[in-house]
């Protein structure tokens, strides 16, 4: 079943780090601490498992504020979503801003790819790669000081976020086929200087994209 709660977190980011050999779980993680005004959260955002052939997928796109509704003028803090579209929750398949964009015919030339994408509003597609690969992919955006917002599930105690990566798709048998949703995608986003957000999106390949409206592969 879905998450029991499912939410944003936004604050200022304090600090980001990587896992290192000493403190790495059964995941790879980039750490973020996020500063909000009930505490300093930890929000560890899943770039795969050293150790696993799971194999990660990522990409990073700017959206304009308005594109993600409600949640951009939050005010600090963590807030619960409604798994709705409009409520201001994530789905990388449905959400009409993160939708993976529709592949183009090998004639079409590139700069005319590229405009009939930025013009339909659609996201590039997949990049996939090792954990410190989507670790050098993330951490651009990563700028001390600048709001963020940060998509998942809440710790169960204390003040966090985990589960920030695509919460839907995973295989019947998969540990992780219970938590099958849609509208609970985790996301790292941050505020740029002309307001608009950079945005980090990451699944794990085993993830199917597309599903039926329990969030299974279909």
């Amino acid at each position: 079943m879905p998450f029991d709660r499912y939410g944003v977190l936004a604050g200022t980011l304090h600090q980001h780090f990587r896992d290192t050999p000493d403190t790495e779980g059964a995941w790879f993680h980039v750490n973020l601490r996020v500063d909000a005004p009930d505490g300093r959260y930890k929000c560890a955002v899943d770039v795969d498992s050293h150790d696993s052939d799971t194999g990660v997928q990522w990409k990073v796109l700017t959206v304009d504020a308005a594109a993600l509704g409600p949640v951009a003028a939050l005010a600090p803090g963590f807030h619960d979503l409604a798994r709705t579209p409009g409520s201001g929750a994530l789905d990388y398949i449905r959400h009409p801003a993160l939708r993976r964009r529709q592949d183009r015919p090998a004639w079409l030339p590139g700069p005319l790819r590229e405009l009939l994408d930025r013009l339909l509003k659609s996201s590039p597609p997949w990049t996939s790669g090792s954990n410190l690969e989507a670790a050098t992919a993330f951490e651009p955006i990563l700028t001390v000081g600048r709001r963020i917002l940060v998509f998942g599930e809440p710790f169960d105690t204390g003040l966090g976020v985990h589960n920030i990566h695509q919460n839907q798709g995973d295989p019947y048998g998969s540990p992780w086929w219970p938590e099958n949703g849609i509208w609970q995608d985790g996301a790292t986003m941050t505020r740029r200087p002309d307001g608009r957000y950079d945005v980090f999106l990451n699944k794990f390949s085993g993830q199917k994209d597309h599903t039926d409206a329990d969030g299974h592969p279909v």
